[in-house]
């Protein structure tokens, strides 16, 4: 039975500790997020996300650190530059969202511009996949020549 309390002992003392380190650790270290927009000298500089969160026993200290996301204040409305950050959904910024209107069937060519149900958008153009021979299933899947494309593949028959 002595043996059984020491090693339960031992458990607890060994969390303890561990909780104790990581959360000393993540209160002495206070990182900022810089994100380069552009090539000029102009930076956003992002306060650490997790500044404000406290680490207990009962939580998880968060490993991750890389994954940031930017705060919802930061729309490309106010901050048109937003949209080329790396990992951005686009470059262009279409009602508040970062978009590529190259390739967004909601903003294809430009903002607004919605493709019917059966098309996608290719290079800013709505293209209906099914039936177009230079962009047969896909964009930029151009059949040979004499084939024709049906139901989204070339020489169906």
């Amino acid at each position: 039975m002595n043996h059984l309390k020491l090693f339960f002992f031992n458990v607890l003392l060994a969390t303890i500790c561990t909780t104790f380190t990581h959360a000393s650790s993540d209160q002495t270290h206070s990182h900022n997020v810089t994100a380069k927009i552009s090539d000029a000298d102009d930076t956003i500089i992002l306060p650490d996300l997790h500044e404000t969160t406290m680490s207990s026993s009962l939580r998880r200290s968060r490993r991750f650190r890389g994954n940031k996301r930017l705060p919802s204040s930061y729309t490309c409305n106010k901050f048109p530059r937003v949209c080329r950050v790396k990992g951005s959904a686009g470059p262009d910024c279409c009602k508040k969202k970062c978009v590529n209107v190259k390739e967004d069937r909601l903003n294809c060519g430009m903002c607004g511009q919605k493709c019917k149900y059966s098309e996608i958008c290719c290079n800013g153009k709505c293209v209906n996949a099914s039936f177009d021979r230079k962009h047969c299933g896909g964009c930029h899947n151009k059949c040979k020549k004499g084939d024709v494309c049906v139901f989204g593949m070339c020489s169906y028959a």
